[in-house]
């Protein structure tokens, strides 16, 4: 007996054009009542193409399989985990999704007057307070609408703090161990970027900073807890030896979710810092957007934050809310409207629904999970820091690139035990770099799946070594060649003929 296999099963799904058979039709509507339309008279000529004037021809259950088999191609935080490293990709509620969802706040339009806006107000207000409570921080704004736009808006602060005090200062001092966006966001701000070395446990070196502080340095960007997972346990001093220059600490809040009801960047010396709330506050992540950024502040910097800002009329603690634009040392508006409030309904939702003691026992577990994975693999794969970790760990492919193995071809072949890769070669200080974060979400059953899959993987390695240097064997699409594609030119896809 043949056994018969559906054609869409581990294979490509064909391209709706290649389906296509003239005459088939997904709808079924009355002849038309007026005369047809070119495309190009109604779009433009310049805005359409002759080789697709003419779209697939399929029927409507051809048309939703195509797209269902499509869908059933991703990955998903719905299926399973995400250990992207630095990336916090954790599982959002669907409470907050029904809350963004209630009408009053969903169909609010950002130009309505303000006496028919309190609602939507008083959300952004009490968000705003809360993070300022969380961050310890004296003032926030929710304007930024992703978290490098939030470093940019911190920094560009810093600036404006500096200039009125007659010195904007010329540099940025940046730690190898910071996030890939901060060097950016310096050079974008108009500032010169050096880099400061970690030391032998993976944190700043502090005497190399006290040397390289100066009055030509504005700030200093730490990610703290760093990209190594590991909380410079020198931040107070860090922040003093900057501050004795005049210089600033901005902190890259993006790793907050190692630090949430435990320890607040305002209590340790931070003068400015964004929050990601896609990666804390559980509001969706990737995808192109939308995100948001907020940057919360100490006071000194309050006067240079974006405007307009969020102010009670008449000073009076019950009175109605409204926007006060006269901020005359405010660096402007960074966003068009007030920023993308339908982040900001998710994560009030997020820290509502917790509150002050679920929000510290999310941190705490995300960190006993990081911990978890680090202790069950660390014989398996290099540790290159020994120092304690938080939220994340980054192992080294060392041991497996003794038998030609490197971390690209281990993250393919964890596909093929049914789990999305974690972060690739980064931190850039970690040769090889194995970048896991677990975040709170995983309970340990699912763990200790990742761990039998990537023990497994270690064991192929020391016994068939091809069997992961050819991985993934389980996709619809084999193994992709990132070097030789990297150099073939791109080609443009036609219709068929």
């Amino acid at each position: 007996m043949i056994k018969k296999v559906r054609p869409h099963i581990n294979q490509n799904e064909a391209l709706l054009f290649e389906r296509s058979s003239p005459g088939k039709r997904g709808y079924q509507l009355p002849p038309l009542d007026v005369p047809p339309v070119d495309p190009a008279s109604v779009l433009g000529a310049e805005n359409t193409r002759a080789e697709i004037a003419d779209f697939p021809e399929v029927s409507e259950v051809e048309a939703i399989r195509h797209f269902t088999r499509l869908s059933t191609q991703n990955y998903a935080i719905d299926l399973g985990l995400y250990p992207l490293g630095s990336c916090t990709m954790k599982y959002n509620p669907r409470v907050n999704e029904q809350v963004a969802r209630t009408e009053g706040l969903a169909w609010a339009h950002p130009y309505q007057p303000e006496s028919l806006a309190q609602g939507i107000l008083e959300v952004m207000a009490v968000l705003e307070q809360m993070l300022a409570e969380i961050t310890g921080m004296d003032a926030v704004t929710l304007q930024p609408a992703a978290g490098a736009h939030g470093e940019f808006t911190g920094i560009l602060m810093v600036r404006a703090l500096l200039e009125s005090q007659g010195h904007p200062r010329k540099k940025l001092l940046i730690p190898d161990s910071a996030h890939g966006t901060n060097p950016a966001t310096a050079a974008m701000a108009g500032y010169a970027v050096e880099n400061i070395k970690s030391n032998n446990l993976g944190m700043v070196d502090v005497d190399e900073l006290a040397r390289a502080v100066d009055q030509d340095v504005a700030a200093l960007m730490l990610t703290n807890p760093n990209t190594l997972g590991v909380f410079e346990q020198n931040v107070t001093r860090i922040a003093g030896i900057l501050h004795a220059k005049g210089a600033q600490l901005y902190m890259d809040g993006a790793n907050m979710n190692a630090l949430v009801g435990v320890a607040r960047p305002g209590d340790f010396g931070a003068d400015v810092m964004h929050l990601n709330l896609h990666k804390t506050f559980s509001t969706p992540h990737g995808g192109g957007g939308p995100g948001s950024g907020p940057v919360a502040v100490k006071q000194h910097l309050a006067p240079f934050l974006p405007k307009p800002r969020l102010a009670r009329a008449n000073d009076g603690a019950n009175g109605r809310w409204t926007w006060n634009y006269d901020l005359p040392q405010s660096v402007g508006r960074v966003r068009a409207f007030y920023g993308n409030i339908g982040m900001h309904i998710r994560a009030l939702a997020y820290i509502m629904a917790h509150g002050g003691d679920g929000l510290r026992n999310a941190t705490l577990d995300a960190v006993l999970n990081a911990n978890y994975l680090r202790v069950l693999l660390e014989p398996y794969y290099q540790l290159p820091h020994q120092a304690p970790i938080l939220h994340e760990c980054v192992f080294s492919d060392a041991r497996q690139a003794q038998r030609g193995v490197r971390t690209g071809d281990i993250a393919k072949r964890l596909i093929d035990y049914g789990f999305h890769p974690y972060t690739v070669s980064f931190p850039l200080i970690v040769p090889g770099a194995m970048m896991i974060e677990p975040t709170e979400t995983e309970g340990k059953a699912e763990l200790d799946l990742f761990v039998d899959a990537l023990v497994s993987i270690a064991k192929e390695i020391e016994e068939t070594p091809d069997l992961v240097l050819t991985a993934p064997h389980d996709t619809r699409t084999s193994r992709v060649d990132e070097v030789t594609a990297a150099r073939k030119p791109i080609l443009r896809w036609a219709a068929p003929k």
